[in-house]
C-alpha cells in the first residue's frame, strides 16, 4: 500500500490553465481579425458607382432574378420585396461587408442563434439574436422533436434566413435595394417564357413542396393554367419564392380546403 500523498487538484488546475490559454488565444485571434478587416476596408474603400454597376449587372442574370423577388399580402394588396437570395447578392457586390448566421449555444431543446451584417467600412452593424426550438410542425405528425443534427442545422438555416435578410437590408442603402429590385423586374419581364413545360414545372413545385393543387392555383387566377398571362406567371413565381422563404403561408394566397371536415359534413348530410 502506498503512503504517498496525491494532490487531487493537480489535474483540474492544469485543465483550467489550458482552457484559459485557449480562450485568450481565440480572443486575441478574433480581435486581430476584426482589426485587419477594418484596416483593409479603410485602405481599399468601395466605389459606390462600381458597386452599383456590379449589383445591376448581377440582377440581369435570369437565374438570380427568378428567385430575387417575393410577394406577401398586406392590407388587401400584394407587396413585393427582395428575397434573401437578392439580399446576399447585393451584399456580395456592395463590398466591405460581412454577414452570416452563427449558433451561439445549443441544448437538447433549442439553439440560440445570431444573424448579423456588418458594414466594415462605415462600421454600421445589424444584429438579431433569436431562439430556434428543435421542433418541426407537420400536418401528418404534428409536433415532432428534432434529434438529427442535419435536421437541426436545416431548421436553424431556415429560421435564420429571414433575420439575415433583415440585417443585410438594414446596412445597405434603400435606393440601392430598390434599383436592384427594378432591374430584376426588367430581367424577368424580358425573359419570361410560358410553355406547357414551364407551367407544369411551376405547378409541380407548388404541389410537391406546399401541397397546392392545380385547382387552387386556378381558383386564385380565375383562369385555366393553359391561359396564363406573363404577369400572372411572374406573380406565381413571386408567391412561390415567398412560400419557400417562409415570408407567407399557403392560406395567405390560396383557398385551403379542409378535406376531413368536408367529408364529415358530407356524411352527416347523407345520413340526414
Amino acid at each position: 500500500m502506498s503512503n504517498g500523498i496525491v494532490n487531487i487538484f493537480t489535474n483540474n488546475s492544469v485543465s483550467e490553465t489550458k482552457n484559459t490559454s485557449l480562450t485568450q488565444i481565440e480572443s486575441q485571434r478574433a480581435i486581430q481579425e476584426v482589426q485587419a478587416a477594418m484596416i483593409i476596408a479603410k485602405k481599399f474603400p468601395r466605389d459606390p458607382i462600381q458597386a452599383m454597376d456590379r449589383i445591376l449587372n448581377a440582377c440581369t442574370r435570369q437565374t438570380l432574378a427568378e428567385g430575387a423577388l417575393y410577394s406577401y399580402p398586406r392590407g388587401g394588396m400584394d407587396v413585393t420585396g427582395p428575397s434573401i437570395r437578392l439580399a446576399e447578392a447585393i451584399a456580395q457586390e456592395w463590398g466591405n461587408l460581412q454577414f452570416g448566421i452563427r449558433e451561439l449555444e445549443q441544448n437538447d431543446n433549442e439553439s440560440t442563434v445570431e444573424a448579423f451584417a456588418w458594414d466594415i467600412e462605415r462600421n454600421t452593424r445589424q444584429i438579431k439574436t433569436f431562439t430556434v426550438p428543435h421542433v418541426r410542425f407537420t400536418k401528418k405528425d404534428g409536433r415532432k422533436k428534432l434529434t438529427d443534427p442535419r435536421d437541426i442545422y436545416e431548421m436553424i438555416a431556415n429560421q435564420g434566413a429571414r433575420r439575415l435578410r433583415a440585417c443585410i437590408l438594414g446596412v445597405i442603402p434603400g435606393d440601392v435595394v430598390e434599383a436592384a429590385q427594378k432591374q430584376c423586374e426588367v430581367t424577368l419581364a424580358a425573359n419570361v417564357e410560358i410553355t406547357p413545360e414551364t407551367i407544369k414545372n411551376l405547378s409541380d413545385a407548388f404541389n410537391n413542396e406546399f401541397q397546392v393543387t392545380i385547382e387552387q392555383i386556378q381558383e386564385r387566377l380565375q383562369c385555366k393554367l393553359e391561359a396564363l398571362r406573363p404577369a400572372q406567371y411572374l406573380q406565381l413565381k413571386k408567391i412561390y419564392v415567398s412560400l419557400r422563404d417562409g415570408m407567407s403561408k399557403v392560406s395567405d394566397w390560396f383557398v385551403v380546403v379542409d378535406t376531413q371536415n368536408n367529408s364529415v359534413k358530407q356524411l352527416n348530410e347523407e345520413i340526414a
